[in-house]
């Protein structure tokens, strides 16, 4: 019999599961959406031209590097409401979603970011 062995968090977190119920934020995009950016929001701060012949924007996860205010105020907003687990906005951040914006060469970068963002957000929630 193999016996799985649990970091230090995921004890924490079946800890914490046995207290009490957890929420996890919800819609990403839908919230995105809300904030209704335009093209510039999504080149804010980079070297890709507006030229490219792609429209970024509807490239959510591009977000993470060119407005990072904006997911976080987003991932603040779910803490504020009781969400007790965030998740990163990286639904897209892989190369084959991200070629149709010609960007698949930065998945990991956006990756990062992703996990950057929500990790400031989370760093700075009320315990």
């Amino acid at each position: 019999m193999h016996t799985l062995k649990l970091s230090g968090r995921s004890e924490q977190l079946i800890e914490t599961l046995s207290r009490e119920i957890l929420i996890l934020d919800g819609a990403m995009g839908t919230m995105i959406q809300q904030e209704n950016l335009s093209e510039a929001d999504f080149h804010n701060g980079t070297s890709i031209p507006d030229d490219t012949g792609h429209a970024l924007i509807g490239c959510n996860d591009l977000l993470c590097i060119t407005r990072p205010d904006v997911i976080e105020r987003i991932h603040m907003r779910y803490i504020d409401a009781g969400a007790r687990i965030i998740e990163t906005n990286s639904f897209n951040s892989n190369a084959i979603s991200l070629a149709d914006y010609g960007l698949s060469h930065l998945a990991a970068d956006i990756a990062r970011a992703a996990a950057t963002v929500a990790r400031k957000a989370a760093d700075s929630a009320p315990v």
